[in-house]
């Protein structure tokens, strides 16, 4: 009588290729430049160094030139304003006065109160 293999189902190699079902959108992440915490990119808000020098919010966050983020926190913008943190993300030689009386204005008009200090 001769040696007969057992038989045995012929296993399937992994499948490759694109997965099936939804695939989670991708979410771009931005970082604060005062207290370094990331966040969704449209719950920071963009400043943008201008061509000219000047700083300028950015709500859309497509305008041109080199963008920063801050939270949407009073004690972000003071700090990122004052303790030349912002200047250091735009690349700047420092704000103008105009430009800190702007930013200020914005963050005492539409930025809300911390609540934890």
């Amino acid at each position: 009588m001769s040696a007969t293999k057992p038989t045995t189902k012929p296993t399937q190699p992994p499948k490759r290729g694109k997965a099936k079902g939804l695939r989670p959108k991708h979410v771009p992440q931005r970082t604060c430049v005062a207290c370094r915490t990331t966040d969704a990119k449209r719950g920071l808000i963009r400043l943008v160094r201008t061509g000219e020098g000047a700083v300028e919010v950015d709500p859309t966050g497509k305008r041109a030139g080199r963008g920063a983020y801050l939270c949407a926190r009073v004690g972000c913008w003071t700090r990122g304003i004052n303790e030349r943190t912002l200047v250091r993300a735009l690349r700047l030689e420092g704000l103008t006065e105009d430009n800190r009386a702007a930013l200020l204005k914005y963050a005492d008009e539409r930025v809300p109160e911390d609540e934890d200090e």
